[in-house]
């Protein structure tokens, strides 16, 4: 396959330190490391030597397929693809660096995986059930912090954003001037988009903001915008953990599908914004996509549509009222 013998473990070290480069999200590094040294393990048991010793002569077409179909054994359809494509990119990088003479993923079966459809909550009333549960009161914890918890699912609801993009989240994110807010969001392969945020999220982050001020005194600019109860960054268990706590809170743990947490609330913001007449195309922004499907370009919008489609989601509604009765602080 290639002249180089050394082991495979120490090229996918330092792919991953090559991708650095990109600013890939810490979750989006941790999925690449699974998958390599997932499938690595198998080839290991493949060729029968430690992972360690596993050296790129070992990686012929034959053995990664038999890698894959163990690999593939225990996991779902989505998550060998995405083992694929991370393998496929390990190989064009070092093809590209002149490591190896060829890439043998293309000789390695493809997962076919089928389109997901949208999960969100079920239950029309449930995201207004919600919010005014948490409103109404603290969720039972060691140390409640009902406005942090509050800004959080309004948030998650109100912008439609992917759990990695709330949590890389900084202070210094949330712009502009009082009533025409934005933030700053750092999507999938490090492309920004700007979301408009309207007068009632706004009031809810500045609530949270004012806690988390008298909780542990001075927040900077610079300070990851959601944080724990240590005043920590918060992290995607926490967030999942906090969202769950929420849903159980307010009963309606049992409307969330299996699997979803805090995609259900992504998923509820565009599917709420499609039943209230925003277009492909301003969901499509919004939610971060490339496209609506391989086969249609993507059209950008107006900043004003943009802002008019967000703030024509109904959910906007129940927070408008919440701030008014005072429930963001």
């Amino acid at each position: 396959m290639s002249g180089q013998t050394g082991p495979v473990v120490e090229a996918v070290e330092q792919y991953l330190v090559a991708r650095r480069a990109a600013k890939p999200s810490p979750h989006t590094v941790a999925a690449y490391r699974r998958d390599l040294h997932g499938v690595l393990e198998c080839v290991a048991q493949a060729v029968g030597v430690e992972p360690e010793r596993v050296v790129w002569a070992d990686l012929g077409a034959p053995v990664l397929r038999a890698a894959f179909a163990e690999f593939a054994a225990e996991r779902a359809a989505s998550s060998v693809l995405r083992a694929w494509s991370t393998w496929n990119g390990f190989f064009a990088f070092w093809v590209s660096e002149q490591v190896v003479a060829g890439n043998p993923m293309s000789a390695v079966p493809r997962p076919r995986v089928r389109p997901s459809s949208p999960k969100p909550l079920m239950g029309e009333d449930t995201p207004e059930r919600l919010l005014e549960a948490l409103a109404r009161g603290a969720r039972k914890a060691r140390d409640p912090w009902p406005e942090r918890d509050l800004a959080v699912l309004a948030l998650a609801l109100l912008t439609g954003m992917r759990s990695a993009e709330m949590l890389a989240l900084r202070v210094e994110s949330v712009g502009g001037r009082p009533g025409e807010r934005r933030i700053r969001v750092v999507g999938k392969g490090g492309g920004e988009r700007v979301l408009p945020i309207e007068v009632p999220l706004e009031a809810l982050l500045e609530a949270y903001l004012v806690s988390r001020r008298g909780r542990f005194g001075v927040v900077r600019e610079s300070d990851p915008l959601l944080v724990d109860n240590r005043g920590q960054g918060l992290r995607r268990g926490g967030l999942q953990y906090l969202v769950k706590q929420c849903y159980r809170h307010a009963g309606v743990h049992d409307r969330v599908a299996r699997g979803t947490l805090v995609h259900a609330l992504r998923h509820t913001f565009a599917t709420r914004l499609a039943e209230d007449g925003a277009s492909v195309t301003e969901i499509m922004h919004l939610l971060g996509h490339a496209s609506v499907a391989s086969s249609q370009a993507y059209i950008e919008v107006t900043s004003r549509a943009r802002r008019e489609a967000a703030s024509s989601n109904r959910t906007y509604g129940v927070v408008r009222r919440l701030v008014a009765e005072g429930g963001g602080g």
